[in-house]
């Protein structure tokens, strides 16, 4: 019985020290991989920061600010790339599917949900998940973004499918939530992007497209909220708004597919007709009725004198392309 407690002993204790072991593996590991990060670096530019001037401080950042669209320009090429992954999605009757943390994670739910009334989408056409669930879109939860399984877990919730695009977001490129998601992304075989900060990055190796713009070191050290933020905004833009123009949701720079839901995006929507036809703003407005507040379909009557069940038959074949529907 002794020799059993002894041995049941030192089999819990080499267990505890293989987790201690493991333990400082992944702290060393986790602080060296930090230490290499540009987003991590001190800026010398800022070294005084405490010490400077209201005006000071803010004529530093906005100059930081001017080089990060000189960083995205750099990657204009995966944008691009990526820009046409998620439209293949589209296109196979898939989803666009940010997944990020923190800061990142808060940009893919802001952008995802500015598509449903810009572009006239289903809600679920764009979804975005954030490490920590709903709650930390308001009140961080720094903790959430290191359960990796956690990202497989949510993104697995969602029903991924094959023809989905997933894009990874994280200015360090290497948020275990957000590899979590694309490795499970990547399993599936759905699309996978990753948008980071950092340059190689982990995320990078992990997606089919990488889109890495290189911000480099903060004016406030590590607060990835300042340049790495203000980049990632700027892709996100690029990559829905993009991807929404070759899916046929605007007619020459307007948007042909907004929802009027409220009195200032019905007049917006008379201001469109007006622009793309040179009708007057009751001619608009009365087209706009007949359409049921259909911007493309009221745009498609006014220009070929269709009915709206005309015009709605020549979007329909012209794959919801006014161009395409008003030459047809």
């Amino acid at each position: 019985m002794a020799r059993k407690r002894e041995k049941k002993f030192r089999w819990r204790t080499r267990r505890c020290v293989h987790r201690f072991e493991n333990e400082t593996q992944r702290v060393m590991g986790m602080k060296e991989s930090l230490e290499g990060l540009t987003t991590e670096r001190e800026n010398e530019k800022s070294l005084g920061l405490d010490e400077m001037t209201p005006l000071e401080i803010v004529t530093l950042m906005n100059a930081e600010d001017q080089t990060v669209a000189q960083a995205v320009n750099r990657v204009l090429p995966a944008i691009a790339e990526a820009v046409e992954a998620i439209v293949a999605s589209f296109k196979a009757g898939g989803r666009l599917i940010y997944v990020g943390a923190g800061t990142s994670g808060r940009l893919g739910v802001l952008d995802a949900s500015e598509l449903p009334p810009t572009f006239g989408v289903d809600p679920g056409l764009a979804v975005a998940l954030l490490a920590g669930g709903k709650e930390a879109m308001f009140q961080a939860k720094e903790g959430a973004e290191d359960d990796a399984g956690a990202g497989e877990r949510d993104l697995g919730s969602l029903g991924l499918e094959e023809r989905d695009a997933v894009v990874g977001i994280s200015a360090s490129g290497r948020t275990p939530y957000v590899i979590g998601a694309l490795q499970y992304a990547k399993g599936v075989g759905a699309r996978t992007i990753a948008l980071a900060c950092n340059r190689p990055s982990r995320m990078g190796s992990i997606a089919d497209v990488a889109i890495e713009v290189e911000t480099g070191p903060e004016v406030l050290t590590g607060s990835t909220r300042l340049k790495a933020g203000t980049a990632q905004k700027m892709v996100l833009n690029m990559l829905s708004t993009a991807a929404m123009v070759r899916m046929g949701k605007t007619y020459k720079n307007l948007m042909v597919d907004l929802r009027p839901t409220n009195e200032k995006l019905v007049n917006r929507a008379c201001r469109i007709l007006m622009k793309a036809t040179g009708a007057s703003y009751e001619e608009a407005e009365r087209a706009l009725k007949a359409a049921d507040d259909q911007v493309k379909v009221a745009l498609v009557m006014i220009r070929t004198g269709a009915t709206a069940e005309e015009a709605r038959a020549r979007l329909a074949a012209a794959d919801g392309f006014v161009g395409k529907a008003v030459k047809g």
